[in-house]
């Protein structure tokens, strides 16, 4: 059976450092057999303006081009893994507009979440997108994962040095 797993990168802030943890993630991903496929999306490449559809996502009724292309992007896939910072306790508009496009795309498929910030490790921007993932009926996984800290913990190589994480991030891809 194909399982095909996509990492959404959740800001699109141009100084983001969402790539870097969604790389790591990636990494991870692939070396779990589990997936056939893993794909990093990158919010920016799609450009979505502020939702712009006359239809409520839920009919699937689409007029835009963009939102025909990331409902068809979005659709691959069996399973996914937001990636997102906290921005003032929450997480990026960027993200929640691009997730508020599509409504059945989304439904009844697991979802894993890896936040990163400062003290707090963006736990507060996952607790809001763990929300609004259960109501478009997405099924969450424990644990999520908050990187604390992050800059402090990526080397050079922007590779993770923080062994607790790599587990906590693989748990989370053994779960979806």
């Amino acid at each position: 059976m194909t399982m095909k797993l996509q990492i959404i990168i959740g800001s699109t802030r141009p100084a983001r450092k969402g790539p870097m943890v969604a790389r790591y993630v990636e990494q991870i991903a692939k070396n779990n057999n589990k997936f056939t496929e893993v794909e990093l999306l990158d919010l920016v490449d799609y450009n979505l303006p502020l939702l712009d559809e006359v239809e409520m996502p839920s009919t699937g009724i689409y007029a835009h081009e963009h939102t025909k292309k990331w409902s068809a992007k979005i659709s691959e896939a069996q399973a996914y893994i937001f990636v997102t910072p906290e921005y003032n306790a929450g997480y990026p508009a960027s993200l929640k507009n691009a997730i508020d496009y599509l409504y059945k795309e989304w439904g009844d498929k697991p979802a894993g979440i890896i936040s990163y910030g400062g003290r707090s490790g963006g736990k507060n921007s996952a607790d809001g997108l763990v929300k609004v993932l259960n109501k478009i009926g997405m099924k969450v996984v424990e644990p999520q994962v908050n990187i604390v800290r992050f800059t402090e913990i990526f080397d050079q190589n922007e590779m993770l040095i923080d062994d607790s994480y790599t587990i906590s991030i693989k748990a989370v891809v053994d779960k979806l």
